[in-house]
């Protein structure tokens, strides 16, 4: 499964884009507004920071079908990538129209805000390079959010759709490993999570026993130093 970093935040897109093997960055409306500024700077920085080779995802902000068009267009153009930056529509009517539209036209189309595996069908059904559905927001009204990306993934297997699963929506650890094992496409995971994904005590002190005991022996020296002498 690929992980995708869910933040506008720059200095831990260049963390994350510098040392965890990310395919690229998500925002939406909200991650934008916590950074404030800027906003068309904000998103040529971030494709400055992650290259022409991942993925961008931003969403539009337009909610009218003839606007959103137009808007998602212009998202595309301005960022100079049409392979790799991907417009986010919502699941709604209005949304499932301007995706078949636009991905008839070749844009690729993140539809996000998917809460069911009913909604899901219909976005790929609308041509819809993504779907995003929501995993801790279904998991704190009480429905299965992990259960629901299942059952999307075994519904997109049988139809054979080149539709692919983006989860979204994480607040633990063990939800991003949990739709891997279910069969998703790619992940979203927020700045703290993505750290909870490599972070354990046992290994932290694992590296602290190796380096204790080698300095035990050694002092020191590294293996490296040994080898350039």
């Amino acid at each position: 499964m690929r992980i995708i970093l869910d933040t506008a935040n720059l200095e831990d897109i260049r963390y994350f884009n510098t040392y965890y093997p990310i395919e690229g960055v998500t925002t939406n409306p909200t991650i934008l507004s916590r950074e404030g500024g800027d906003v068309l700077k904000l998103l040529r920085d971030i494709r400055d920071i992650i290259g022409e080779d991942k993925e961008l995802h931003v969403q539009v902000t337009e909610t009218e079908y003839e606007n959103i068009i137009v808007e998602a267009k212009a998202i595309v153009a301005y960022l100079g990538n049409k392979k790799n930056t991907f417009v986010k529509i919502p699941a709604t009517d209005t949304g499932l129209r301007a995706t078949k539209a636009l991905s008839d036209e070749g844009y690729g189309i993140t539809v996000t805000a998917v809460l069911t595996a009913a909604q899901a069908l219909l976005a790929s059904n609308a041509g819809a390079a993504y779907v995003a559905p929501y995993v801790s927001r279904l998991e704190n009204i009480c429905e299965d959010g992990v259960g629901t990306v299942a059952d999307i993934a075994e519904i997109f297997s049988v139809s054979g759709t080149d539709t692919q699963i983006l989860a979204a929506s994480f607040k633990t650890v063990k939800e991003v490993l949990d739709v891997a094992v279910c069969g998703c496409h790619a992940a979203t995971v927020g700045s703290d999570v993505m750290k909870k994904l490599l972070a354990h005590t046992t290994t932290d002190t694992s590296i602290e026993g190796f380096a204790s005991d080698w300095k035990k022996s050694f002092g020191e020296t590294t293996l490296l130093k040994l080898l350039k002498k």
